[in-house]
C-alpha cells in the first residue's frame, strides 16, 4: 500500500476509489463530494475496459478519453501521461485508472485542495482532496480490502461510508455515486449499476438506501 501526500490550493474536493473484482472482472467506481451531482462528471466505467475517476478542477473529457486510450490497449500509466500531456491545468487535477487486467495509475496534482493525496493498493485506487485528512483514504483502503469476497459494488459502497466516518471532505458532503459495470450484464434492463444522490444532507447514507432498494429490485447479488 503506497500513500502520498498532496498539499497547496485547488479549487474542488472529493474522495473516491477506483477498483477491479479479480474473481468477475467487474469494474468501478465509487465517489463523494461537496461539489453537486459528482456522479455525472467523475466516475468513468466501462465493461471489459477499466475505469476512472477524474476529479481536483474536474475535466469531463480526461474520463472519455481515458476510456478511449484503455481501449486502445494503452496501460493506465501510459494512459494517464497522455491526457496530463499537454493540460495546462493538470497541478490542479486528481485522476485514478484502474484496466480490466489490474494495472493502476494516479495522478494528484500539487494545487490541489489540501489535505490530498492517495493510496494504491491491489486491484484498487483511493484518492482524495479537500479532505479531513489522510485517515480519510486510510480507511477507505481497510474497509475495501477487509470486505474481499463480496460483491465489487458492496466493497466500494463499505468504502465510501468508511471515508466519510473518517472525516470525508472538510467542507461537508452534498453528492455520492456509484458505477459498476460487470464483465457480463448482470441484468438485460440494467447492464450497469449506476445511482447517484444529489444535494442531500446525507448522500451516502442516502446512497446505501437507494442500493440495498436496487439490489432487491433487481434481485442482484
Amino acid at each position: 500500500m503506497k500513500l502520498k501526500y498532496g498539499s497547496d490550493r485547488g479549487v474542488l474536493g472529493t474522495f473516491s476509489m477506483v477498483a477491479r473484482c479479480p474473481e468477475t472482472f467487474a469494474l468501478g467506481v465509487c465517489v463523494s463530494s461537496a461539489s453537486l451531482a459528482v456522479g455525472s462528471v467523475v466516475p468513468h466505467v466501462e465493461s471489459n475496459v477499466g475505469a476512472i475517476a477524474v476529479q481536483g478542477y474536474t475535466k469531463f473529457l480526461h474520463g472519455i478519453n481515458g476510456l478511449r486510450l484503455l481501449r486502445k490497449n494503452f496501460p493506465p500509466k501510459k494512459a494517464l501521461e497522455t491526457l496530463l500531456k499537454d493540460d495546462p491545468r493538470c497541478e490542479m487535477r486528481q485522476i485514478s485508472i484502474i484496466n480490466v487486467f489490474g494495472e493502476k495509475a494516479v495522478f494528484t496534482g500539487k494545487r490541489t485542495l489540501e489535505w490530498s493525496g492517495h493510496i494504491i493498493g491491489e486491484n484498487y485506487v483511493a484518492a482524495g482532496n479537500a479532505l479531513a485528512s489522510k485517515d480519510v483514504l486510510e480507511a477507505m483502503a481497510e474497509a475495501f480490502e477487509s470486505s474481499e469476497g463480496e460483491r465489487l459494488a458492496e466493497r466500494l459502497m463499505r468504502a465510501l461510508e468508511a471515508g466519510e466516518k473518517a472525516g470525508g471532505d472538510w467542507r461537508g458532503i452534498s453528492s455520492a455515486a456509484i458505477k459498476v459495470a460487470e464483465r457480463k450484464p448482470i441484468h438485460e434492463s440494467r447492464p450497469i449499476i449506476d445511482l447517484r444522490v444529489d444535494f442531500h444532507s446525507e448522500p451516502i447514507r442516502e446512497l446505501r438506501k437507494i442500493f440495498e432498494a436496487y439490489k432487491r429490485w433487481l434481485q442482484l447479488f
